[in-house]
């Protein structure tokens, strides 16, 4: 596992590198990761509030945790039980298909998702008339709905983009690119 851990804003110890590596290096037990498994760990504070962002790349899935605390030893340890949890819960969903489906069924592809009834389901769909805008006003028009995101279409790249507020208060804009 290749770990990345770098500081925003913030100067990075030896100790911290070395306590982040080693508690995130401890998720390596869940799955047989290649040594060039990207996990990136950014570190930061702001206003006396440590946070730890950790995204991690294993085989097309992608686990992302951030927490906060006073201490910055403290997020870490926070961060790494919550990605252990997001671990657990998809390595149960996976055992749980391949008993309920056998393992030729598993990972035939046959265009359709195996029926499970435990699955998440689209309860309603939302049909709505994509604007071009600048993301400023997809940031207002975001805030006078209410809403945690806002789909619109940028202005400025002609492309589909999503803005979302952010936990800490801020925004954040999704860009996708297609490989």
């Amino acid at each position: 596992m290749n770990i990345q851990v770098r500081g925003d804003h913030l100067e990075i110890t030896d100790a911290l590198r070395d306590y982040a590596e080693k508690k995130i290096g401890r998720l390596d037990k869940y799955f047989d990761m290649p040594p060039e498994t990207a996990v990136n760990v950014t570190l930061s504070v702001e206003k006396d509030i440590h946070t730890v962002e950790v995204t991690m790349i294993i085989g097309g899935l992608i686990l992302r945790a951030e927490e906060n605390s006073p201490d910055m030893y403290a997020s870490i340890d926070l961060v790494t039980e919550k990605l252990e949890k997001q671990i657990e819960k998809y390595k149960t969903k996976l055992n749980r298909r391949f008993r309920q489906e056998g393992i030729r069924t598993l990972f035939q592809d046959t265009g359709t998702a195996p029926a499970d009834t435990k699955e998440p389901e689209v309860v309603r769909v939302k049909r709505f008339a994509v604007k071009p805008m600048p993301v400023e006003e997809a940031i207002m028009q975001m805030d006078l709905l209410g809403h945690d995101f806002f789909v619109f279409s940028n202005a400025e790249t002609d492309e589909v983009n999503v803005v979302y507020k952010r936990k800490d208060g801020q925004y954040g804009l999704i860009e996708p690119t297609f490989a």
